[in-house]
């Protein structure tokens, strides 16, 4: 600013820096800051130390390299902090988001969702675990699982369930394919995620508090609430797992659907191959 007011000085133009704050919409008090605080400075013996023994235990966080060395942790961390020491964080945004708002596909086998969902099961079960996986164009059960752990090992054995149903076998899938699902620990957990692109599949996760994202599967367990889970007053995990089994069956091969024309899932899924 003070360059240019000298350039238009010398051309006869004399302008106040007020004036030049105006135009330019610099507060004026920005033209006169200096910077007052100096560059931290670090004790270098301390910050050899530190440094030893992140060479030498590169897992180790702050804490415990203070602990180790008998300093302050706040002093251990400036040093990482000043240094650029510190362990990287896990980058934000890292899951592949879902591009479309629904989960709809154009053809079978394109996108299939998955969830889970609770389910009480009498006094002596009481709340069991219902996982499922659906093909987002045809609306088709592919697998589903009741459990009493609603953990990635039955979010799993639900995946190998819809696939073994699907393709007749465990084997990577040949076309794409690509697996829908929310942000729970159970879809984002190492072994499902594993699991998942062991099978050739692609994964990809709703953006945080946006369910419609994820709203076939979630309609689906409305449907199965409705029109079964809440009509019976189930006694133990055997008779709502039979009763479950059943309703899914009924589902498929009977259920006609408004989006599929009035079809049933089965109908739909043949007409599409």
């Amino acid at each position: 600013m003070f360059q240019v007011q000298a350039e238009m000085a010398d051309d006869g133009d004399k302008v106040s820096l007020s004036q030049l704050s105006r135009w330019f919409g610099v507060p004026r008090r920005t033209l006169y800051y200096k910077p007052t605080k100096a560059a931290p400075r670090v004790n270098p013996v301390l910050a050899k130390k530190v440094k030893d023994l992140i060479d030498e235990l590169p897992f180790a966080g702050y804490r415990t390299i203070a602990f180790l060395l008998g300093l302050n942790r706040n002093t251990v961390q400036r040093i990482n902090q000043i240094k650029g020491w510190q362990c990287r964080k896990r980058q934000i945004g890292f899951r592949p988001r879902a591009q479309a708002m629904p989960s709809v596909a154009q053809r079978p086998n394109e996108r299939w969702a998955t969830d889970l969902t609770r389910v009480w099961c009498g006094q002596h079960d009481r709340w069991m675990t219902l996982s499922a996986v659906i093909d987002c164009h045809t609306r088709e059960i592919l697998g589903w699982r009741l459990s009493r752990r609603g953990n990635a090992k039955t979010a799993e054995a639900t995946l190998e369930d819809a696939l073994v149903n699907r393709f007749g076998s465990l084997a990577r899938t040949v076309q794409p394919l690509t697996l829908r699902s929310d942000n729970g620990l159970v879809f984002t957990s190492r072994r499902f995620t594993v699991t998942v692109r062991s099978y050739g599949i692609k994964q990809e996760f709703i953006t945080p508090h946006t369910p419609q994202q994820n709203g076939m599967i979630e309609r689906l367990f409305r449907t199965i609430k409705e029109q079964c889970i809440w009509l019976h007053n189930f006694k133990n995990f055997e008779e709502a797992q039979t009763t479950i089994g059943q309703w899914v069956t009924w589902y498929n091969t009977q259920r006609p659907h408004q989006a599929l024309n009035m079809k049933t899932p089965q109908q739909a899924f043949e007409l599409a191959a």
